[in-house]
């Protein structure tokens, strides 16, 4: 029952984010698919920021009507909510309507709002519910919740969405070419009868491999992935606990996915010691008190770390990526989608409570988006573009990128946790802040001013 129960938590941890994380991973082929083709991302970021509303809600909820809300029926509700979006989304994403003088995938992003409305109150309702479980079930519903950026990532993969080829095309004089930026690949074929005296020119156009398996199997698979977290939690929820675990027992412990260690060691850093009580399960702290100012670069740090990770970066991830080619592309999302809940696992092993450290981190982070976003503004003729070592420095910097701040956020949420719940509260707000600050900044410098250029990557010439 034991080995069971883990299975049921970690398959209900899962379910927690990985239809947003789903949806970014297949971006590559998305964005070859659909009419908003290279804006795509910074649509979503925007999205996915606004469906925030759901935790807050529910934050207020409790702040205001302590005891009103019971999370069982809120995540029954949303997970419901997530399974048929996926089922939806599985047959309508590329359905289009006609908007303002052009094409735009409503319904696709319509049902990703409602997608990142379930994964955003998650956040606020799978943790108390897990309260009611035995502490040591915690672990397991946090590397659940770390595989949700790590099976849609592999499906990615495995799927080799947006891949593509060059050929030859053909094209007369007086025609003009329009970019490939959409899966309708323009490649001109020309009959010309005896008397036509126009000569033919032969030029490189792209030609978009098939994937492995569509899109619609693809947002099946997470159709499943959420009915399973449905399953999983109304087995779980069904159990006799006896109320083993407690909410006081969780806040005393506040374990978190940036906060899972071993209950065996110590770990010693600049901001507290950690003791292990023998014949306890919790592990006690005693935590040197924040300054003010530690206390400000903390907070800092944090919104900045996210306005880089979930606003500012991905919004122009096609412009610094697709330039080197669609397998550039494809690798880095999905390489630096698996690099960050790989991330939050390190601290486990290697935890660093250095402020100083951390800061470190997170320049060195920062110089890796700084790369990315210099090569988006240099799209479509980044440096090495063309060239092989071109290719593996981008995916190398945004799974580095990825990397870095995600140990960063990571340990300054573990600190932050030491000191008292409302630092947590803080520190999520702070989060939330940063995130739609980075959105609300990209978005009209993609989509309004348009400082970013696409172009087609078989076509380009950048000798001159």
């Amino acid at each position: 029952m034991a080995l069971l129960t883990h299975l049921l938590v970690c398959v209900f941890g899962m379910g927690s984010w990985v239809a947003i994380n789903g949806l970014w991973v297949e971006l590559p082929l998305l964005v070859t698919e659909l009419p908003e083709a290279w804006y795509l991302p910074s649509y979503l970021t925007v999205v996915i920021q606004l469906a925030n509303i759901g935790p807050l809600l529910v934050t207020l909820l409790h702040r205001f009507q302590p005891g009103c809300l019971s999370e069982v029926p809120v995540i029954f509700l949303i997970l419901c909510i997530g399974t048929a979006a996926c089922i939806l989304l599985a047959f309508l994403w590329n359905t289009t309507s006609w908007i303002q003088g052009g094409r735009h995938s409503v319904a696709f992003i319509v049902l990703t709002f409602f997608l990142a409305l379930v994964d955003c109150t998650s956040s606020v309702t799978f943790l108390p519910f897990m309260s009611q479980l035995p502490t040591y079930y915690l672990t397991t519903f946090f590397i659940g919740e770390g595989l949700s950026g790590l099976l849609p990532a592999l499906v990615a993969l495995a799927q080799g969405s947006g891949i593509t080829t060059c050929i030859n095309a053909t094209q007369t004089p007086g025609t003009t070419l329009s970019p490939v930026t959409t899966v309708e690949t323009h490649l001109t074929q020309t009959t010309h009868s005896p008397s036509s005296l126009s000569p033919l020119t032969w030029h490189l156009e792209s030609h978009y491999l098939a994937p492995r398996f569509s899109p619609l199997l693809f947002f099946l698979l997470l159709a499943f992935l959420m009915g399973c977290c449905l399953v999983a939690f109304f087995f779980l929820q069904r159990q006799p606990w006896g109320r083993q675990g407690s909410i006081e027992d969780l806040l005393h412990s506040q374990v978190t996915l940036h906060s899972i260690r071993p209950r065996d060691t110590e770990d010693t850093g600049s901001l507290g010691t950690y003791v292990s009580s023998p014949g306890k399960e919790s592990v006690e702290a005693s935590v040197a008190p924040l300054c003010p100012a530690q206390l400000a670069f903390i907070y800092s740090v944090v919104a900045f770390v996210n306005a880089l990770t979930n606003g500012v970066l991905p919004s122009v991830q096609t412009y610094s990526c697709l330039p080197y080619g669609p397998v550039a592309y494809h690798l880095s999302a999905t390489l630096s989608s698996m690099a960050s809940p790989l991330a939050c696992f390190l601290p486990t092993f290697l935890p660093n409570r250095s402020l100083s450290f951390l800061g470190l981190l997170t320049v060195l982070g920062t110089s890796f988006g700084a790369y990315n976003m210099a090569m988006a503004a240099m799209s479509p003729c980044p440096i090495l573009q063309g060239h092989w070592g071109g290719e593996v420095l981008i995916v190398l910097s945004w799974v580095l990128f990825a990397a870095c701040l995600s140990y960063v956020k990571v340990m300054l949420g573990v600190i932050l946790r030491d000191r008292s719940r409302s630092a947590l509260l803080w520190c999520g707000a702070a989060v939330q802040l940063g995130s739609l600050i980075g959105a609300l900044l990209m978005f009209p410098l993609v989509n309004v001013l348009r400082l970013f250029s696409s172009a087609d990557y078989c076509s380009l010439d950048c000798s001159v």
